[in-house]
């Protein structure tokens, strides 16, 4: 072997022992993670039309249960998840166990909707801050005359959790804790997607089956609800924090 090889070689060598790093920092990521950027690159492109911004995307998995940090915020620049509670409405959760029963479209039914939401500006309603959102699929067409929103409460916090064992119930808004709202504000403000499905995908990946739930008597529910419970606010007045 040459002196010139010889060098060569060793230089190369000792690259490779330096900095072994290297060969592990393109590692990908985990099943979760892939999942869900699967779903909010397919939700993107299928809402293309409507949205004024697809870098962030914000998924409600309402196929698992609702202690359970199931709102996720996925970066499509950065390939990333981050995930938060979020609350389901009331009445896709009648018996109040924290898992959602099934999803409603009907007016006063006070249930979650299934489907894309883009969203629009903030404003100041009961809540304090909160997002307007427009429905942009037949099953959550009547988000807006329904006044669906984001919003700030005390009933979707850790510590509710904690002391309950599950969130509080919306009227079928996304009900984020006081201390995790603006980061859901300034992520998905103007115009980019919310998309709201029982998914299901657990912390590893894996697909996770909710217990038996009965269907809702949606029809029945918004009847005994009655319009003349509906709220005169600009936001739908979501129940204080409900106890058991």
């Amino acid at each position: 072997m040459d002196r010139r090889h010889f060098l060569a070689c060793s230089a190369a060598a000792a690259a490779t022992v330096s900095a072994p790093g290297k060969l592990f920092a393109q590692a990908g990521p985990d099943l979760r993670t892939r999942r869900l950027l699967d779903v909010a690159r397919e939700q993107a492109e299928r809402a293309s039309g409507s949205l004024w911004h697809t870098d962030v995307v914000g998924i409600a998995d309402y196929g698992l249960h609702s202690a359970e940090p199931r709102f996720h915020f996925v970066d499509l620049v950065a390939g990333k998840v981050d995930s938060v509670l979020v609350t389901h409405g009331a009445g896709s959760d009648p018996e109040h166990d924290g898992w959602l029963n099934g999803f409603s479209n009907v007016p006063d039914s006070w249930a979650s909707s299934r489907g894309g939401y883009i969203t629009w500006e903030w404003y100041e309603g009961r809540y304090g801050t909160s997002v307007r959102l427009g429905g942009l699929d037949p099953d959550n067409s009547n988000a807006f005359p329904r006044a669906i929103v984001m919003h700030p409460a005390s009933y979707a916090t850790p510590e509710h959790v904690a002391r309950w064992g599950r969130l509080g119930r919306s009227n079928g808004c996304f009900a984020f804790g006081p201390e995790v709202f603006p980061q859901a504000l300034t992520r998905l403000m103007g115009g980019r997607l919310l998309y709201a499905d029982a998914l299901g995908i657990g912390a590893n990946g894996e697909d996770v089956a909710r217990p038996p739930q009965r269907t809702p008597d949606f029809a029945g529910m918004a009847a005994t609800n009655g319009p003349e419970l509906a709220p005169v606010s600009p936001d739908i007045i979501d129940p204080a924090e409900q106890l058991p």
